[in-house]
């Protein structure tokens, strides 16, 4: 009897550490995921800062001959130029609307989570950190600055910057997520 007392109290005990376990886990990949948010949003207001002080607005340095350039632009709407020629008052109001809308939910589903898998984990902080540099540079200027020029031939691919890739991929990983997830 004494033994079968003894295993149970061993199975409760390894459960108790597989769940303590478990908590310390989640605990850590929330400061991953929060370090590559903020790795993301530094990396891109540096790069954005870079350009600034070394490329003047509108000009064109050439990288690789007939595929990128440093452009320097400013965006007034969305990611990849979308609405930036909407003539629209309101559009800044209603960007930064949006943008904060989208980081609440960001923040409320990775926080509140308590088995995120990491690809999801990533793919948000991705999204997270890209979301938060543009807003901030919405708030502060109306505008955001685009730099890196893809083109091929005659065909030129918007204008964006590190934030606009960072929530690109995020969004890709994301889709990925949900196709491959069991």
């Amino acid at each position: 009897m004494n033994r079968l007392a003894d295993c149970r109290d061993a199975a409760a005990n390894t459960e108790n550490m597989a769940e303590d376990l478990t908590a310390r886990v989640n605990r850590i990949s929330r400061w991953v995921y929060i370090a590559i948010a903020a790795v993301v949003f530094a990396g891109d207001q540096a790069t954005k800062t870079m350009v600034e002080s070394a490329i003047p607005l509108h000009a064109v340095v050439p990288v690789i001959p007939h595929f990128f350039n440093l452009a320097r632009t400013q965006n007034p709407g969305a990611a990849f130029g979308l609405f930036s020629d909407a003539p629209a008052p309101w559009k800044t109001g209603l960007l930064i609307a949006v943008s904060v809308l989208l980081l609440v939910s960001i923040i409320s589903v990775v926080w509140k989570s308590r088995k995120i898998q990491w690809e999801a984990g990533v793919a948000l902080s991705l999204i997270l950190g890209g979301a938060l540099s543009n807003l901030l540079d919405r708030l502060r200027y109306g505008h955001v600055t685009d730099f890196l020029d893809f083109y091929l031939k005659n065909y030129h691919w918007f204008t964006f910057n590190l934030a606009d890739s960072a929530i690109v991929v995020g969004a890709g990983f994301l889709v990925i997520h949900m196709f491959t997830a069991e």
